[in-house]
């Protein structure tokens, strides 16, 4: 039996292996590339690990780059995109996981999959029309198409799946809808709601079509900021994967701060449903 146990774990840690191994080369490729000089970015056969450590390609990130101001624009359009959509997203997850509404939770669907460069046009003339191009407020809406889908569908799922009985008991004892959805339904949502917060962050954050159309050059975000690095005459690769660890970094230390919350909203669902 013990045996068994460790053949099936051993084979498990080698499938997830494998299915990782391609993401992982990718992050530590990147992270050699910022390390080296560039001679040593174009050697071959290819350098994994220099023997001088290129410091000077995280420092001019900042020099030649207003990397503090795109990063301060990013916090705000994501911050804000995300509290909106938590805003709209988890009353309405409540509303149509309680209301039964799977025609409504299909339209949420199709939104979710819909490209955002299909509302990204109307949405240009739109912002044109009411003089808020190169401002701030047109990529925090613009980032609800992508965000609110996520929040609602999320939390159609968790709630379908939380119990009934406590919020039946509360509203016989005299509680009113909202009552029940602020005192019982969100405090036994929260995997649930950390989760969807966690995923609005990263796709918010990581978005680049809609900051390279809407923005100005004071209110790009991170990743239309690594985009403009890159030049018709050369491409500083160390520079460039330097840019890209850095913009990298805050989504992934958030992940791994909250990779625990992350796991039990997903798995929640599940464990409920059985």
């Amino acid at each position: 039996m013990n045996l068994r146990k460790i053949v099936h774990g051993t084979w498990m840690a080698f499938c997830v292996f494998l299915l990782v191994s391609p993401a992982l080369f990718f992050f530590i490729w990147m992270l050699s590339l910022s390390l080296k000089y560039e001679i040593d970015n174009g050697a071959y056969p290819p350098i994994l690990i220099p023997e001088r450590i290129a410091w000077k390609n995280y420092a001019g990130v900042f020099e030649s780059n207003n990397f503090l101001l795109y990063f301060k624009n990013s916090i705000i359009v994501t911050g804000g995109a995300t509290l909106l959509a938590l805003m709209v997203g988890v009353p309405a997850g409540y509303g149509i996981a309680r209301m039964r509404a799977t025609k409504s939770a299909m339209v949420i669907m199709i939104a979710r999959m819909t490209p955002g460069l299909s509302f990204l046009i109307p949405l240009f003339l739109l912002f044109q029309w009411l003089g808020l191009l190169g401002t701030l407020v047109p990529q925090i809406l613009i980032h609800l198409v992508v965000t609110v889908p996520i929040v609602i569908w999320i939390m159609i799922s968790y709630f379908e799946t939380t119990p009934l009985e406590l919020e039946e008991a509360a509203m016989i004892d005299g509680a009113t809808r909202w009552q029940v959805f602020r005192n019982v339904a969100l405090p036994i949502a929260k995997p649930g709601i950390v989760v969807a917060f966690i995923l609005s962050v990263i796709f918010s954050w990581n978005n680049f079509v809609f900051g390279i159309v809407l923005a100005s050059r004071e209110t790009r975000t991170l990743p239309v900021a690594v985009y403009n690095m890159l030049s018709f005459e050369q491409v500083s690769w160390g520079p460039l994967a330097a840019a890209a660890l850095i913009v990298t970094l805050p989504v992934l230390i958030l992940t791994i701060v909250a990779q625990r919350q992350i796991i039990a909203g997903l798995t929640a669902g599940a464990v409920k449903g059985g």
